[in-house]
């Protein structure tokens, strides 16, 4: 078995990590940072949304583990005096691989035939570079559906929706539905401007471009990555080809984390 690991880089996680290795060269466990077949992020959600990036380019040829050396995380369930029982059971027993629909943004930009692409695992956000109102069109499916007014917007992978999509009032999602949502962040909303106001939630053959008005400078982030963009036509968002997948080596269920994170983890369902 081929892994590589990635630490959040505290003191705590890179002693989890030492150990790790230790115990994975007594099962002859290969390391290989450029080939792996199981990713193992130490550390937190942010950790692992990390790693993901790193390892986009082979999604399918890998899965992902988490371990979470700080508080529960939706992607890092591992804790960490269950490592050994983690290396076992990936040496000796055939792993589920669970797998997530990720979120697909390509910018377009008004030089013809300019574009970048990327994933997000769990959101992506436009906003303007100078904190000003952020004007934009949105088309859905090719139609036109709303202009819209305000500090900017988020668009969410069912996974991502317990993160900022989730604070912003969207629905939580489960993530065995192919779909993206869209959530408004601080729409203005009077008698001159108006937009739905609702969280949209698009499946995976709906395609929606956000088409800023003033083609300036936008900010954009995909999960943790901040860029500008300059000159922009358009952002495409769609559920991706691709998708993410997790080994699962015991049960995971997804209602039992939020319930675990957002309502109490001393009571059961």
């Amino acid at each position: 078995m081929r892994y590589v690991i990635l630490s959040k880089g505290d003191p705590k996680s890179e002693a989890l990590k030492h150990k790790m290795m230790c115990h994975m060269q007594d099962f002859n466990m290969i390391e290989d940072a450029e080939n792996p077949e199981i990713v193992i992020s130490v550390g937190g959600d942010g950790t692992l949304l990390q790693a993901f990036h790193h390892y986009s380019h082979m999604l399918s040829r890998c899965a992902f583990v988490g371990i979470h050396t700080g508080h529960l995380g939706f992607y890092a369930d591992w804790l960490p005096h269950e490592v050994e029982k983690l290396i076992i059971a990936i040496n000796k027993a055939e792993f589920q691989v669970i797998e997530y629909p990720l979120l697909e943004v390509i910018v377009r930009y008004n030089d013809e035939g300019y574009e970048t692409r990327y994933l997000a695992l769990n959101e992506a956000t436009m906003k303007t570079e100078n904190g000003s109102t952020l004007v934009v069109d949105i088309d859905i499916r090719g139609q036109h559906f709303e202009r819209f007014r305000g500090d900017g917007l988020c668009v969410s992978t069912p996974s991502g929706s317990t993160a900022y999509n989730k604070a912003l009032g969207g629905a939580l999602i489960h993530p065995s539905l192919e779909a993206i949502q869209l959530t408004e962040i601080a729409s203005i909303n009077n008698r001159v401007f108006r937009t739905v106001g609702s969280p949209l939630v698009l499946p995976k053959h709906h395609t929606c471009h956000v088409k800023p008005v003033d083609h300036g400078t936008i900010l954009s982030t995909v999960d943790h990555i901040s860029v500008k963009h300059k000159n922009v036509n358009a952002v495409q968002y769609r559920v991706a080809n691709e998708k993410v997948r997790f080994a699962r080596f015991r049960p995971f269920p997804f209602w039992k984390r939020v319930h675990d994170s957002f309502i109490s983890s001393g009571e059961s369902l």
